[in-house]
């Protein structure tokens, strides 16, 4: 039998916790170490931190620099003030921008949930780092390469399983690639969770972490990759901090919020369509049990629709 996990949420008058408990060999017994780390507050604390920038350097370079050539090895992290009121939002996120040392901009930005926005989402932020750039003065060709990564909780593309996709600028008849200027990443975990093979490069090592492995398996997968293990060590002291702890928790609380809004405005919607299609069938003299084949609703409920 498969472990199961619970979470259950405390609330008291001046404090908010959050305990997770795994059921396995007919116990439930409380599983201290894990976490969601694609909760973005979590995120920005491993990835984004001066003290982390080793961690976030291979992460990078897992991504942009595959094949060991070119890689990056430094980076500047541009401010990003964290709004007081961020941790209450249920649909902020917080991403992390970076500048290499040619100047190039990155920003990564993790969606946990899906709101139907997965292209013009990071080609926005793409539009808004790259125009910014230009100051007065200062030309066109001052432009510098800009890098958005979407790291998304969720399915996207929907044409190959790959579960990176990179997108650039090119003709679409000779394939001829305009500039580099623009380059769009998108990290699916799903189609990575879905691979039933052992992670063997450093990016799909870096995405079953994210995908939130556990035990021996992220053990190994740790094994012979310094940057990982110490994002494990981060971990630790994470949930050590009280602050940290508490702002993680709130995050969790706010997008489980924002992610359960989003199903019931996607399952109204639903009930919406059925209600149409309903009536439709109705004027045009099917049967009621006809009707409830064809749309899922119950007998009585389309005799309210006034057949």
């Amino acid at each position: 039998m498969k472990d199961c996990f619970y979470d259950i949420i405390i609330f008291t008058d001046n404090e908010f916790a959050s305990y997770n408990f795994v059921f396995r060999r007919g116990k439930m017994v409380q599983n201290k170490s894990r976490i969601n780390r694609m909760n973005d507050y979590f995120f920005k604390r491993i990835f984004g931190s001066e003290e982390n920038k080793d961690i976030l350097l291979s992460f990078l370079n897992s991504i942009l620099a595959p094949d060991g050539k070119n890689q990056l090895t430094c980076i500047e992290l541009l401010n990003r003030e964290i709004d007081p009121e961020f941790i209450f939002d249920k649909s902020a996120r917080l991403d992390i921008l970076g500048k290499t040392n040619s100047n190039e901009l990155i920003d990564i930005e993790v969606q946990v949930c899906n709101e139907g926005d997965n292209d013009s989402r990071p080609l926005f932020y793409w539009a808004k780092l790259f125009s910014g750039q230009l100051k007065s003065g200062s030309h066109y060709q001052d432009l510098k390469r800009t890098i958005v990564i979407a790291v998304l909780n969720h399915s996207f593309i929907k044409t190959h399983e790959n579960y990176h996709s990179s997108y650039q600028i090119y003709d679409v008849n000779s394939q001829h690639v305009l500039t580099d200027l623009l380059s769009i990443h998108f990290l699916e975990l799903p189609k990575m969770r879905t691979l039933q093979k052992k992670p063997r490069t450093l990016l799909e090592k870096w995405l079953m972490y994210l995908c939130n492995t556990e035990g021996e398996a992220m053990d190994a997968i740790a094994e012979n990759e310094p940057q990982i293990q110490k994002a494990l060590t981060c971990e630790e002291i994470f949930q050590k901090v009280e602050k940290d702890r508490l702002n993680y928790e709130m995050r969790e609380k706010a997008l489980l919020d924002y992610s359960s809004a989003l199903a019931s405005a996607e399952q109204r919607g639903k009930n919406e369509g059925k209600v149409e299609t309903a009536k439709n069938l109705l004027s045009m003299n099917l049967s009621l049990e006809d009707v409830a084949k064809a749309t899922g609703l119950s007998i009585e409920e389309i005799r309210k629709l006034g057949h």
